[in-house]
């Protein structure tokens, strides 16, 4: 798939008022600072579609991004940032569950997980909770240009071992490079293939 056509949509804070549910939805989350923005922009190949910043939780809206007249990307709250204030990440916690439960035209989330660190607790935890809810994810581990080739694949294989304990069998993996374009093609296919072999209540 390319992408010709990327424009946003909407923000907001409530499921409830999200875009008609009529189109393929595909959501990206991850810790703070994980590099979703980028990533975003990348996939799109449209450099300031989602607004990247040095501080971490800047995105802290729904923001629903139209893909070539034909889905939606949408960008949640990151979770796991320990600065921001309480009552702003128990106010992002309801309404990201709210939208991974309720949201009935979301085909996959894309779970980001930064590839340069050992698996995370946070990150297994939340894997674990979309597992025990039925919520279709796959696996996307960011900035896989800041390491080497063996590296880059024990680094999947790390959370393998650790989530082969509990799983039956494991989600899909994609490596990606928002500098490099990474994993660019490969997502954009899986999401491809999803539109044309999953259908929409």
């Amino acid at each position: 798939m390319e992408v010709y056509n990327a424009k946003f949509v909407m923000s907001n804070t409530e499921v409830d008022k999200c875009p008609v549910p009529d189109k393929h939805e595909y959501a990206f989350i991850g810790r703070s600072n994980v590099g979703k923005s980028s990533l975003i922009n990348m996939l799109t190949n449209h450099s300031k579609l989602a607004k990247t910043s040095g501080t971490p939780g800047k995105t802290q809206l729904i923001n629903h991004f139209l893909i070539n007249n034909e889905w939606y990307l949408v960008d949640l709250p990151g979770y796991g940032y320990a600065k921001a204030a309480k009552s702003v990440r128990n106010k992002f916690e309801p309404m990201i569950k709210n939208y991974i439960l309720k949201r009935e035209n979301m085909v996959c989330l894309f779970v980001l997980i930064d590839s340069r660190h050992e698996p995370q607790k946070i990150d297994l935890e939340f894997m674990a909770w979309l597992g025990e809810n039925g919520v279709p994810f796959v696996m996307v581990f960011t900035k896989a240009d800041k390491l080497n080739v063996t590296r880059q694949k024990t680094c999947i294989e790390e959370y393998g071992k650790i989530m082969s304990e509990q799983w039956e069998s494991l989600p899909k993996a994609f490596l990606t490079s928002s500098e490099k374009g990474i994993g660019r093609m490969e997502i954009l296919d899986y999401i491809e293939e999803l539109n044309k072999t999953v259908e929409l209540e």
